[in-house]
């Protein structure tokens, strides 16, 4: 069940996240899509090592037991670099609301990772019920034209990639049971997937002569390595430590949902009365997975009777 802080950190998560796809929208256009993966995460590096330097000790970064190396890699190769080198890159082939609804699989593959290898990850029949109500709710909104989906060629395996990345690198972190904390972990697993990501660029072969970067290409690099390449992974690895992996992924059917908004308020998309529907949905999906207190209905009703004879008087 979700805590006021992870309610919080999820909100902060999804928030950044979302900003991400527009972001990336506009990047995209004037960089190679694992160069400009590199470049947020060369970006999120400085910003987070200025941050190691103020906040943290060298006690604090030094990794002292197997799973704190295991959780960094994790946190570097997985969650972070090769995730987004999937996900930028497959982004190429399919339309947004493809994307959104293959990588909105995460939060239905971390049970089945964590099942495998946490005694934490099993679903009940109402947390199914809400995972699958999610994706349901993720597919209203994004609206993906369905033939789009088998002509997505080479981007729905990628994207899929990404997914199962993502997911399969929480449980880890959670297996791994590290001593490092998140914030730590995070200030050594950017760094990694910079490098990574370098290393992609590569050898894939991509050209960076002659590039000229447009205000819009540097404000969304300034965007996606500052708030979604440092800020929102310290609370996404927090979330996951605080929430466990599983309800931490939740975030992820929340991501098209800002999107949409920020699609709406900053570039003029409209969002239709079906994705209205589908906010509705992802939310209802959400309460069901992460479960309500004991004796909530009953503290909501007399709240809602209290109120009436407050307004009464």
């Amino acid at each position: 069940m979700f805590t006021r802080r992870s309610g919080l950190l999820l909100a902060v998560s999804a928030l950044l996240f979302g900003g991400t796809f527009v972001a990336a929208k506009a990047g995209l256009a004037h960089l190679p899509p694992l160069f400009f993966v590199a470049v947020r995460f060369d970006i999120g590096a400085v910003v987070l090592g200025v941050f190691a330097a103020t906040k943290l000790s060298r006690s604090d970064l030094r990794p002292r037991t197997a799973g704190d190396v295991l959780g960094i890699l994790a946190t570097g190769v997985l969650v972070i670099g090769l995730t987004n080198a999937l996900l930028f890159v497959g982004q190429q082939y399919v339309t947004s609301g493809v994307a959104a609804v293959v990588f909105s699989l995460n939060p239905i593959l971390t049970p089945v990772f964590a099942a495998l290898l946490l005694s934490e990850g099993r679903l009940s029949a109402r947390g199914a019920a809400g995972t699958v109500l999610g994706l349901v709710g993720v597919g209203l909104v994004a609206n993906p034209d369905p033939s789009a989906l088998a002509a997505g060629g080479l981007g729905v395996p990628l994207l899929f990639g990404a997914a199962v990345t993502s997911a399969l690198g929480a449980v880890v972190i959670r297996r791994a049971k590290a001593t490092m904390s998140s914030t730590a972990r995070t200030v050594w697993g950017v760094p990694i997937a910079a490098v990574l990501s370098h290393a992609l660029s590569l050898s894939a072969g991509e050209s960076v002569t002659g590039l000229t970067l447009p205000p819009v290409a540097l404000a969304a690099l300034l965007y996606v390595g500052v708030c979604s390449g440092a800020v929102a992974y310290l609370a996404y690895f927090a979330l996951i430590d605080e929430a466990g992996a599983s309800q931490a992924n939740l975030l992820f059917y929340f991501v098209p949902v800002v999107s949409a908004v920020a699609g709406w308020a900053l570039l003029g998309e409209t969002i239709a009365p079906l994705s209205l529907a589908g906010f509705a949905v992802i939310f209802v999906g959400f309460l069901l997975v992460s479960g309500v207190p004991p004796g909530a209905s009953d503290s909501l009703k007399r709240a809602v009777r209290n109120w009436g004879v407050r307004i009464g008087s």
